[in-house]
């Protein structure tokens, strides 16, 4: 009798599995990733620069609009304070504790592994990315005669069906690829850079083409025809720009009258006249709201080209109003980084003219800039809009971070994300509908320079030495170190909540905090796993041991389902669950997930072997132990070798299952 309540549960909880999994495919919206490139917090109007007493203020309404129909992600956070990370973090889906492009390793390939485009492929999903890549696999400045044939990890080689825009990091500093710009303060900044689409370099069609422009009107194009085609496929649009990074430069001629279909940009896709704006005088334009104002050269600028990023989004988003799929449409725009420095301008006498992101506190109400590790160089500006599912002028202030958009948009789009992925779902913060699971934010960086020595920083932050920085928020603190000498400095601890620009270091304050510094001291090191090209003070510390509860052996839970890599599966609904002496399932299909625990002997190095005939990937306390799911082939052998405190460590295997599944992991003391 209860062998016969057993099998009709689990047959009942499987075809539950398969109804959640049928609906969610009849209702997969567009998901649109917008990345902004170095704009501040305090850049946003709806954040910042509309309540600020600052002397200089510069508006962006239809990113206000944008925040009235949908949701402020108050605290979201980048991966890295600077680009490359920070790219590489958000399409693998993964914390820099588990990248592999960290620090400043522009142009660095982006790993053969799960991406947002390969996930969303895998979910039905026609994939695009235009805009700015920088992941490409090269060593900078060797590969100016190199084709997507020879680039390791070109786009269309990472999952995106095409892909339009600059793939070398550098060509992203300047915003005219087809033209020579005399006021460049180096040679690099005043010649034209390659654009490609898919395997064709094509900048010399794009004479006067300003690259927010261009990438805004190629978007369009592509979803226009996409609909109008009357395809049933929903697509995934990474919309990458390159301003208003680097190079100050200004749009040729004013937006166009408009929005949408019928208005704004258009795509023209003639030689020499690519889009309507593609006229005027390169570099030419400046938005009469911000002349007249004694304002300088370069302040005039960056304000112009923020309002002309904002004016592009509105376009992209009257767009979709106007193809009737705004309701199916889930858009986030973000940023990679806190607020930048440079304007890649020299003056008449040839001298190099500065820009400083304290002409209209691009920082917002925090310490910090690009390549800081406090709130103006991480948190970031994040928005997310889809009518009907959004709802209007909400807020959220609970921490999340770049990983967290892979599980997002798989989820939107009906499947698991991949067990790699260091992130969680945010569709319940942005729906209103579940439960929110709690995101892990952490940060590790290097740099060299020092902090600015700006008057409103707080005297302590100003002109002090970077180098190796880390951030870790634990129980609703953030813990923040830089110039790290050794794994026992300690973490300042803040209280955002209430001490957004950190001037209260809590630390060394009572027991409570005291506990709470040996927690983030632990918790840095179960979340992430050394690289060898970033080495950090504390790659070789041992990780700590918990105090758990030890039974014997491994529970499991069988997932039925078809899955196309290892999923994480913390949402969903086990078909059966428990306990086994072995990593050993007889007759489940889907995926299994075994938990259980190593009790390491004494501290010290230990060699792990995995052992499965099927994808796998593994972990020890949330740091990856193993990933053999990707690509993953029978005949090769997975081992890695992962320095443990003496005693218990909780480890986690999933893996897909076609039938009887025995997996085996062998720990052998170094």
């Amino acid at each position: 009798m209860h062998s016969m309540l057993r099998s009709l549960a689990t047959s009942l909880a499987f075809f539950a599995v398969l109804f959640v999994s049928t609906a969610s495919a009849e209702s997969k919206p567009n998901v649109i990733f917008i990345l902004l490139d170095d704009m501040g917090w305090g850049d946003f109007g709806v954040l910042h620069q509309n309540d600020s007493t600052h002397s200089k203020r510069h508006q962006t309404p239809m990113l206000d609009r944008m925040a009235a129909e949908g949701m402020q992600l108050r605290d979201h956070y980048c991966p890295a304070p600077v680009c490359a990370p920070s790219r590489s973090s958000l399409l693998t889906g993964v914390h820099q504790g588990h990248a592999v492009v960290r620090d400043n390793q522009f142009d660095k390939a982006l790993e053969d592994n799960h991406t947002l485009a390969t996930v969303m492929k895998a979910a039905g999903y026609k994939t695009w990315l235009v805009g700015k890549y920088g992941l490409q696999g090269a060593t900078n400045g060797q590969d100016d005669d190199w084709t997507p044939a020879d680039w390791p990890a070109y786009p269309t080689k990472r999952g995106f069906d095409e892909f339009y825009g600059y793939v070398r990091h550098r060509d992203g500093h300047v915003h005219y690829p087809a033209e020579n710009w005399n006021l460049g303060d180096n040679e690099v900044h005043r010649t034209p850079k390659q654009i490609w689409h898919n395997d064709q370099e094509v900048s010399k069609d794009l004479a006067k083409c300003y690259t927010t422009d261009l990438f805004a009107a190629r978007s369009k194009d592509w979803i226009a025809k996409h609909v109008k085609s009357g395809s049933e496929q929903p697509f995934f649009l990474y919309l990458a720009y390159d301003t208003p990074h680097a190079a100050l430069q200004l749009p040729s001629v004013e937006f166009p009258e408009g929005y949408g279909l019928d208005g704004g940009l258009q795509w023209l896709g003639k030689p020499g006249a690519m889009i309507n704006t593609a006229v005027g005088t390169v570099d030419g334009y400046r938005h009469p709201d911000y002349t007249g104002k004694g304002w300088s050269d370069v302040e005039e600028r960056f304000a112009t080209m923020v309002r002309r990023i904002d004016h592009s989004v509105g376009d992209l988003l009257q767009t979709l109003r106007d193809l009737s799929i705004d309701k199916n449409t889930l858009v986030v725009l973000s940023c990679d980084n806190g607020p930048h420095h440079e304007s890649y301008l020299r003056d008449a006498q040839d001298n190099r003219v500065n820009y400083t992101p304290q002409s209209f506190q691009s920082y917002g109400p925090f310490d910090g800039t690009k390549r800081d590790v406090w709130e103006g160089g991480i948190r970031v500006g994040t928005l997310a809009w889809w009518p009907g599912q959004v709802a209007p002028g909400s807020i959220d202030r609970s921490p999340s971070q770049f990983h967290d958009w892979m599980p997002t948009f798989a989820r939107a789009g009906g499947i698991a994300p991949p067990a790699r992925t260091d992130g969680v779902s945010l569709l319940p913060t942005l729906t209103g509908q579940g439960t929110q699971r709690q995101s892990q934010v952490y940060i590790e960086y290097f740099n060299g320079g020092r902090t600015p020595t700006y008057g409103d920083f707080q005297a302590s932050k100003r002109n002090q030495r970077r180098r190796q920085m880390q951030v870790v928020f634990v129980d609703g603190y953030k813990g923040v170190r830089v110039d790290i000498q050794d794994h026992r400095q300690p973490f300042a601890i803040y209280d955002l909540k209430n001490d957004p620009k950190e001037l209260h270091d809590l630390a060394g304050t009572g027991e409570k905090f005291a506990k709470l510094q040996k927690k983030m001291h632990d918790r840095v090191l179960q979340l992430r796993r050394a690289n060898p090209t970033a080495p950090r003070p504390y790659d070789k510390v041992a990780i700590p041991a918990v105090a758990i509860s030890q039974q014997e052996g491994w529970t499991y839970d069988v997932y039925s389902g078809t899955f196309p890599y290892v999923p994480e599966v913390d949402e969903l609904q086990p078909t059966m669950s428990g306990r086994l002496d072995e990593m050993s399932v007889a007759g489940a299909k889907g995926a299994v997930r075994f938990r259980g625990v190593f009790v390491a002997p004494e501290t010290g190095l230990y060699q792990v072997t995995l052992s499965t005939e099927s994808p796998t990937f593994a972990r020890i306390h949330d740091a990856e132990l193993i990933d053999a799911d990707f690509g993953f082939d029978p005949a090769e052998t997975y081992s890695t070798e992962i320095r443990l405190e003496q005693g218990m460590h909780p480890v986690t295997v999933t893996t897909l299952a076609d039938g009887d599944v025995t997996i085996g992991l062998q720990w052998k003391r170094k």
